[in-house]
């Protein structure tokens, strides 16, 4: 950009934990950031002195937000795509790109993306409603996964039987077959609009098989170099197929039989890299503000080994948050305490994360299980 970065506009639609995590890099640059977000009580409300409360699916509400801005990024993918296309077209810079979001935002068009780009990825099936899955040709068991609008776990189903088929989602969705997985991983890579690309070191992820939703994970992931330079190689190419400038966790399934499967991407700072913040040597923030500013990459490498426990709140509890055990976590060497500001809890919400690091890998994850048995988020 031709003005000084501490000079640029910059956009954020989304003013959750993410956008919270995102500011506290940005004041470190004095980045001027204005925020678009539909909760009055997000944990960004009030950070920034330009907050609007307003629904960032909204075509209108995204369009006026943004004609003023220079730059104009996400937290959250699930916004505008088509204002934000406009607004592209108009000379805002938009990162990640509308071409970019209109893909992700879509598992069926992510999918295809894959399989166009002999990107490996999850045999799957396309359907547009229920009585299709029957004969969609994907064998039991197998995941139902909307189409649009799930995240987090939500919106995606596991169906083991036939009589599961009872319960799918009677919407157009992905049938994906089942993987025979040895671990979960994720890789965080970035790029520029000059072409520049960097990868964090490789994660390992465990979900709560509840939720569906990532409990806890490890950095760098215990597994052999050469799996780990696939995945990273793998990760590199789907940002660059995609041409996307920006930040992009790519999730990935690493079977037993030794293939690797990319699942899904997300085009934002992602639960997965929370733990760069302490653990490497520039965070996934500072590398989202690099990537969209055009800057130099940072340097991505682990200084220690990491882990992350999120703290989720605990099933049956809604209400003012209260936070068992976090006295006994904060006397702990090498933990860090992340919480969200959220005003209210409620079974299996994000209200924080714990990070861990340590010159030792079995003592940090150590650590960290005895975390996840100690706190508790209740009400």
């Amino acid at each position: 950009m031709s003005k000084q970065i501490t000079d640029v506009s910059i956009g954020l639609l989304g003013g959750g934990q993410l956008g919270r995590m995102l500011l506290q890099e940005a004041l470190n640059w004095n980045l001027n950031i204005a925020i678009l977000e539909p909760s009055k009580d997000a944990p960004c409300a009030h950070l920034v002195p330009d907050f609007t409360t307003g629904d960032f699916k909204d075509y209108d509400t995204v369009y006026q937000f943004g004609k003023d801005k220079d730059i104009i990024t996400i937290e959250f993918e699930d916004v505008n795509s088509d204002a934000l296309a406009q607004l592209e077209k108009e000379g805002v810079q938009v990162f990640p790109q509308p071409s970019v979001l209109k893909i992700i935002q879509d598992k069926g068009l992510q999918k295809q993306f894959y399989q166009d780009h002999n990107i490996p990825t999850a045999p799957f099936a396309l359907v547009a409603q229920k009585s299709e899955i029957a004969g969609c040709g994907i064998a039991l068991p197998f995941f139902q996964k909307l189409r649009t609008s799930g995240y987090d776990g939500y919106g995606v189903k596991k169906i083991a039987t036939e009589a599961d088929l009872a319960t799918s989602f009677d919407q157009p969705a992905v049938i994906e077959a089942m993987a025979d997985m040895e671990k979960e991983l994720s890789v965080i890579v970035s790029r520029n609009s000059k072409g520049e690309t960097a990868a964090f070191p490789v994660v390992e992820m465990e979900f709560n098989p509840e939720s569906n939703m990532v409990q806890y994970l490890f950095a760098p992931a215990q597994i052999d170099e050469n799996i780990a330079t696939q995945a990273t190689e793998l990760a590199l190419t789907v940002i660059t197929k995609l041409n996307m400038v920006g930040i992009l966790a790519v999730e990935m399934f690493y079977n037993k039989d030794g293939s690797i499967w990319v699942n899904e991407v997300a085009p934002r700072p992602h639960n997965s890299g929370h733990h760069t913040i302490e653990a490497n040597l520039c965070s996934q923030y500072e590398q989202h503000l690099r990537a969209i500013l055009n800057l130099t990459p940072g340097n991505t490498d682990a200084l220690h080994y990491g882990a992350m426990v999120n703290l989720l709140g605990e099933k049956g509890y809604e209400g003012t948050p209260v936070y068992e055990g976090i006295e006994e976590v904060l006397s702990t060497t090498g933990a860090f305490v992340h919480l969200y500001g959220k005003a209210k809890t409620k079974s299996f919400r994000k209200m924080g994360h714990i990070t861990v690091v340590g010159s030792e890998a079995q003592a940090v994850k150590d650590k960290a299980n005895k975390i996840l048995a100690t706190i508790k988020v209740k009400a």
